[in-house]
C-alpha cells in the first residue's frame, strides 16, 4: 500500500457511516440519478447540472465545504471507503494527482481526453494531467491579476501601462497611504501566492515528481529567497493590511474596497463582487498583469480552477462520463462563468453563446484573463501536494515570520514530513 493510500485510508477510518451517507442511485422517476459533489458557488454548477440532465439520467448536486482541503478530506473519506454515492466530483487542481494515484478516479476515455486537451488552455491541461494521462476534465480555470484603484495610482503617479513589480507596488502604497491586499492566512490560498512568487523568479517548488517521495524540492533556491523577500517586505511595510495574517479572498476584497484600498491580487470573480453594495465602484477598478517577482522577468500568475472527476466506485461510470463531457462543453463553461465569475477552462468557452461574457466583463479584461492563464504556473502536480502545502503553511506563516532563512527551513521540514521524520 502506498504512503498516500495509507494516509487516505486513515482518513477514511474516521468515517464510520459512509454507507449511510451514500446517495440513492435512482430518482423518483426511475431514471438514474448522478450525484455531483461541488464546491460552493452562486448557482453555476446547479444550472449546468440541469442543462446536462437527460431522459436517461438526472444530475443532482451536493455542496462540499468552503475550504479546499476540507473538500479533499470529505471526498477522500468516502472514496477510501469505496462509497458508491459519489458519481462526479469537483476537484481542486492540486488534489487531482493524489486522487488518481490512490485509484479513486475512473480513467477518462481516450477520445474524451483528446477532446478536452484540444479545447483546454495549456495550464488547465497541465493541472489535469498525472502520469501522462488527463485524469480530470477541466471545467473552469481561474487566475489572478493585479487589481488597482485608478484614483490611487493617479494620485501616486505610477504608470500602470508597463509591467510592475511587487517591490514597486509595495513602495508606492506605503508612500501614499495605501494597502496591498493579498491572501496570507494559513490556508491553501497563501501557498498559491508563494508558488506564484517562486515561479515568477524562475523557480519551482519541486521537480522530478515522477520519483515520488524522492522528488527534488527546490524551495531552498534563489527563487525561493526572492519569494521570501517579497513576503517579508510586505509584512513589515505600512502597506500591509492589519489583517494580513488571516486574510483570505474576501478579506482582501474588503481591504481593496475600503478607504485605503490601492492594490490587490485576487481571482477573476472579484470583479463583480462590489456593485451590489457599492454602486459605481467598478469605474475605479483598473487591472493589469500579475506583478513581477523580479524586475524584467515575466510574472507567472496563479492557476486555480476545478476539474471534474468520475469516481471509480460509481455504479454509473459510463453515464457520468457522458455527463462530464456535457458539463465541460464550452457553452456550459460560459454559463457557469456568467453566473459565478469563475472563468472557462477553454478559449471556446470565452467565446461561447455569442460572446455572452462581454455583456458582463470588459473585452480587455477577458483578454487579460486569457493571457494570464496562458502564462500561469500551476502548483506542483504530485500525489504528495497536501504534505508540501501543509509544510509551506507551517513554515511560512505568519508572513511576519518570513525571512531569508525561511526557504531552507521549510525545505528541510517538508523533506522530513515526506519521509516520515516529522509530522504536520
Amino acid at each position: 500500500m502506498t504512503r498516500v493510500r495509507r494516509a487516505l485510508a486513515a482518513v477514511a477510518a474516521l468515517t464510520t457511516a459512509a454507507g449511510f451517507l451514500a446517495a440513492c442511485s435512482a430518482s423518483a422517476s426511475g431514471k438514474t440519478e448522478l450525484t455531483w459533489y461541488i464546491n460552493p458557488d452562486s448557482g453555476g454548477q446547479a444550472k449546468v447540472a440541469a442543462n446536462c440532465s437527460t431522459d436517461s439520467y438526472t444530475i443532482s448536486t451536493q455542496v462540499l465545504p468552503q475550504d479546499a482541503n476540507e473538500q479533499r478530506i470529505q471526498l477522500a473519506r468516502r472514496l477510501a471507503a469505496h462509497d458508491s454515492g459519489i458519481d462526479i466530483m469537483s476537484i481542486d487542481p492540486p488534489f487531482s494527482a493524489e486522487f488518481s494515484n490512490a485509484g479513486f478516479l475512473a480513467p477518462l476515455p481516450q477520445d474524451l481526453q483528446t477532446k478536452l486537451k484540444d479545447q483546454s488552455f495549456q495550464g488547465a491541461t497541465d493541472a489535469a494531467t498525472w502520469d501522462g494521462q488527463m485524469v480530470v476534465a477541466p471545467f473552469w480555470s481561474n487566475t489572478q491579476v493585479l487589481w488597482y484603484r485608478k484614483s490611487f495610482v493617479e494620485k501616486a503617479g505610477i504608470d500602470m501601462s508597463q509591467p510592475v513589480t511587487w517591490d514597486q507596488i509595495i513602495d508606492v502604497a506605503a508612500k501614499n497611504g495605501g494597502k496591498v491586499a493579498v491572501q496570507a492566512n494559513k490556508y491553501e490560498g497563501y501557498v498559491v501566492w508563494i508558488n506564484a512568487l517562486i515561479s515568477g523568479a524562475g523557480g519551482e517548488i519541486a521537480t522530478d515528481t515522477d520519483k515520488g517521495l524522492d522528488m527534488k524540492l527546490e524551495i531552498d533556491s534563489p527563487a525561493g529567497e526572492q519569494a521570501a523577500g517579497v513576503i517579508e517586505k510586505l509584512a513589515h511595510s505600512p502597506a500591509a493590511p492589519a489583517d494580513l495574517s488571516v486574510a483570505q479572498e474576501g478579506q482582501a476584497g474588503s481591504t481593496f474596497g475600503g478607504p485605503q484600498g490601492a492594490f490587490m491580487v485576487n481571482w477573476t470573480y472579484i470583479y463583480n463582487s462590489y456593485e451590489a453594495t457599492n454602486k459605481g465602484f467598478n469605474k475605479d477598478i483598473g487591472y493589469t498583469r500579475y506583478p513581477q517577482t523580479v524586475q524584467g522577468e515575466a510574472s507567472r500568475p496563479p492557476y486555480g480552477g476545478i476539474g471534474l472527476g468520475v469516481s471509480a466506485y460509481s455504479d454509473h461510470v459510463d453515464d457520468a462520463m457522458k455527463a462530464i463531457e456535457c458539463l465541460t462543453s464550452p457553452d456550459n463553461q460560459e454559463v457557469n462563468a456568467e453566473i459565478t465569475g469563475n472563468m472557462p477552462a477553454s478559449k471556446a468557452g470565452y467565446e461561447a453563446n455569442d460572446n455572452a461574457l462581454e455583456k458582463t466583463y470588459p473585452a480587455d479584461l477577458l483578454a487579460l484573463f486569457q493571457e494570464s492563464l496562458d502564462a500561469a504556473a500551476p502548483r506542483t502536480v504530485t500525489p504528495y501536494w497536501s504534505d508540501i502545502s501543509g509544510g509551506l503553511q507551517s513554515t511560512w506563516h505568519p508572513p511576519s515570520s518570513v525571512n531569508s532563512s525561511t526557504p531552507a527551513k521549510s525545505q528541510t521540514f517538508i523533506d522530513n514530513v515526506l519521509h516520515g521524520r516529522s509530522l504536520l
